[in-house]
């Protein structure tokens, strides 16, 4: 995925890895030869239309609201259809407000309206506050989320690593973030619940405690859960 960064210009760009603290507990708790994190492309102000979501400072956040108001206004000016001025403005009184075209709200009627538009802000836009400004990873956690992503973890052996998925996804669309293999053959998933794994002291401990259960592919994964998929090969 990729997150804009607008108004931060000391936060890096490029790949960046979303350091979240459970994956180095979960290290801590389960022996592997190597950790790795989520990783994210943290893009350029360039990048606004482009990006998943915008990782925004407070005191920019008028001036990224202010190119979508701009292009309302220009929009207007140009005498558009009933349906499309009506969405327009509706937008516009929401802008003034200092929110986003993506918590406008709008219709599946209303967005067809004005489906040949692009906007700035039609993504999550997650604030970064000036004392979040000090601690970059902990920012790049919160941008994530925000953004509306998850993550599940595989533990031991090779790699103890944090996987990147939507939230809502299912277990057999989870399956198919490591491997098409494991979606195509699904069987089962194995799951603990982060706050299981961390209370046992680590998967081991968890089966022991009984805390693993099975879920078939419906099954709507859940942030961190330990998660051991089963498949035909």
């Amino acid at each position: 995925m990729k997150i804009c960064i607008y108004g931060l210009p000391t936060l890096p760009l490029g790949k960046v890895n979303i350091k979240d603290p459970r994956l180095d507990e979960a290290d801590r708790l389960v022996e592997a030869k190597k950790k790795t994190y989520v990783q994210v492309d943290a893009a350029g102000q360039d990048d606004t239309l482009t990006a998943d979501s915008i990782l925004v400072a407070r005191d920019s956040l008028l001036e990224l609201v202010f190119l979508d108001l701009e292009f309302i206004e220009t929009r207007l000016g140009r005498a558009p259809g009933d349906a499309e001025k009506a969405v327009l403005e509706k937008l516009k009184t929401h802008l003034e407000t200092e929110q986003t075209v993506f918590t406008a709200g709008l219709t599946p009627d209303q967005l067809a309206a004005i489906a040949a538009h692009q906007f700035h802000t039609n993504k999550p836009v997650v604030v970064a506050e000036k004392e979040e400004i000090e601690n970059p990873d902990a920012l790049m956690v919160k941008a994530f989320t925000g953004s509306g992503y998850i993550s599940f973890l595989t533990v031991g052996g090779k790699e103890n690593r944090a996987w990147s998925i939507r939230q809502g996804t299912t277990a057999w669309d989870a399956g198919g973030a490591i491997h098409t293999d494991i979606q195509k053959g699904f069987i089962r998933a194995e799951i603990i619940s982060y706050a299981d794994f961390v209370a046992a002291g680590g998967e081991t401990q968890a089966k022991r405690a009984n805390k693993q259960r099975l879920e078939t592919k419906q099954y709507v994964m859940q942030d961190y859960d330990v998660t051991n998929f089963r498949f035909n090969k």
